[in-house]
């Protein structure tokens, strides 16, 4: 864990001034709503997986109840870039296995992800197709940003990318499920 505390803490400082004590607070609390939304993305995928509220509680050190009442309720978001009055809703339920095929045919009739829940997606309708990209969160993703990707959402371990077609979006709505 020492290795992960001394990471933290270089990416802390790095966009800090070391001699600034508020400033350092300040990306110190940014650091802690980050690894915060991370942990929740982390049981998430962990439940989807069918880990139990016992599991997931003992490896966190808390009892099966305390990781629910902390965990187990998703925090209600309003969709990441919606317009104001943008149709808005989810896509689900979806498992890793199918979702790429569902956020292809959500896609071509316009939705785009913004954000993604246990078993499901956030979806933001716009008049043109969307391209949908899952990528494991590593690394940077200017390669993907010089194609026109940009992030759709984040949900650990994954970093889902849209992409703006251009083209109108399909006739038929067969609707999306959930």
């Amino acid at each position: 864990m020492s290795n992960l505390a001394e990471t933290i803490g270089r990416a802390i400082l790095a966009g800090a001034d070391a001699k600034d004590e508020l400033a350092v607070v300040r990306r110190t609390a940014d650091a802690d709503v980050v690894t915060g939304d991370l942990l929740q993305q982390a049981v998430n995928a962990a439940r989807a997986a069918g880990h139990s509220w016992s599991a997931i509680g003992s490896t966190l050190g808390l009892t099966r109840q305390a990781a629910q009442q902390r965990f187990g309720r998703e925090p209600a978001r309003a969709a990441a870039g919606a317009p104001p009055g943008a149709e808005e809703r989810w896509l689900g339920p979806v498992t890793a296995f199918d979702e790429m095929q569902e956020l292809d045919l959500a896609g071509r009739l316009g939705w785009r992800t913004t954000g993604a829940g246990l078993l499901r997606h956030r979806m933001v309708r716009t008049p043109t197709r969307w391209e949908h990209k899952r990528v494991l969160w590593s690394g940077g993703l200017a390669r993907y940003e010089r194609d026109g990707w940009e992030v759709g959402c984040r949900a650990f371990p994954w970093v889902y990318l849209v992409r703006d077609t251009g083209r109108p979006v399909e006739a038929a709505d067969p609707g999306l499920t959930g």
